[in-house]
């Protein structure tokens, strides 16, 4: 049963000691505190306003912020338009929350596809899983892309933020896409400055653009500082893995996608974009993504085998 929350701004979500908040706005996630640590960065304008936006129906920026569809072009910028739209509950309990949003005629005037696009959060004592639902209601497959975009507190368990490191699970391809004019991905690489699985955390990493490890080989990666706490991630169903912050800003985004932005001179339709989902009608998919407070301690660089 859908509840309508019209007075509603916000959800709250409560498990032993920890929290989160939820804004109906974009299915934001606002807050989340986990043993005694608030992991979600407070937005500051100076360097960005948002805090953990949900990508949808595509992830990256599109070319000349537009997409066609059937030979008819379509406006749709920078990670779709699903955390500009208010959002209904529509289960809630306790330590769980599914946001609803389906298409509207204001949706159809930049992506003319029915769908029920959900957000799950499911809060433990020690961590947060947020899981995407997309559901094709129409007749046509339906092209999509998602993401998360949690903007998490670096440094989030003291020391600096060059204390910190992230460990892959697996070892990656160095040499990430170099991002053009426009957002747009061109066939141009350059080498991320890993040692081993790790890729020690500066702001001078993030001084161009973000660094997104494509196809990933990794399922997993851990956020941690040598000897502290560490955040660990664990996906489902999501293929890619940016990374992002801004010079001297408080955060990093840790960032699953399914898709990614338009190729330099893409002019194709939606569906025939790089990575795009077709989601034959009547069925539903989910990706999903783990976050979980570890306080054993971490030796980053040993774990990862620097190179």
């Amino acid at each position: 049963m859908q509840i309508r929350a019209a007075t509603r701004r916000e959800v709250s979500l409560t498990n032993g000691d920890a929290r989160a908040r939820i804004a109906l706005r974009g299915a934001e996630l606002r807050r989340w505190l986990t043993a005694g640590r608030e992991m979600i960065w407070t937005p500051d304008p100076a360097f960005w306003a948002d805090a953990a936006p949900i990508l949808f129906p595509v992830v990256g920026w599109t070319r000349d912020g537009q997409t066609r569809v059937g030979g008819k072009t379509y406006p749709l910028g920078l990670h779709g338009f699903a955390r500009h739209c208010d959002f209904v509950v529509e289960e809630q309990e306790k330590e769980r929350v599914v946001l609803r949003l389906d298409d509207t005629e204001e949706t159809h005037a930049q992506y003319p596809f029915a769908f029920a696009f959900r957000v799950e959060y499911a809060l433990e004592p020690d961590r947060l899983t947020i899981r995407l639902h997309v559901e094709n209601k129409g007749v046509a497959p339906l092209p999509y892309a998602c993401g998360l975009h949690p903007g998490l507190r670096w440094p989030f368990d003291g020391g600096a933020p060059a204390d910190y490191s992230i460990v892959f699970d697996e070892a990656e391809n160095p040499d990430v896409p170099v991002i053009a004019p426009g957002g747009l991905f061109s066939a141009e690489t350059r080498p991320a400055p890993m040692r081993g699985r790790a890729l020690p955390l500066s702001s001078e990493v993030f001084s161009r653009e973000a660094l997104c490890f494509l196809e990933a080989r990794s399922r997993g990666l851990t956020f941690a500082r040598e000897g502290g706490a560490a955040l660990r991630v664990e996906l489902e169903d999501f293929p890619h893995i940016a990374l992002w912050s801004r010079p001297g800003a408080p955060f990093l985004c840790i960032e699953p996608w399914t898709g990614c932005g338009d190729p330099v001179g893409f002019a194709g339709e939606l569906a025939d974009k790089p990575s795009m989902r077709l989601l034959a009608p009547g069925r539903r998919a989910r990706h999903a993504a783990r976050f979980s407070l570890v306080e054993d301690g971490f030796d980053a660089l040993g774990e990862a085998g620097e190179t």
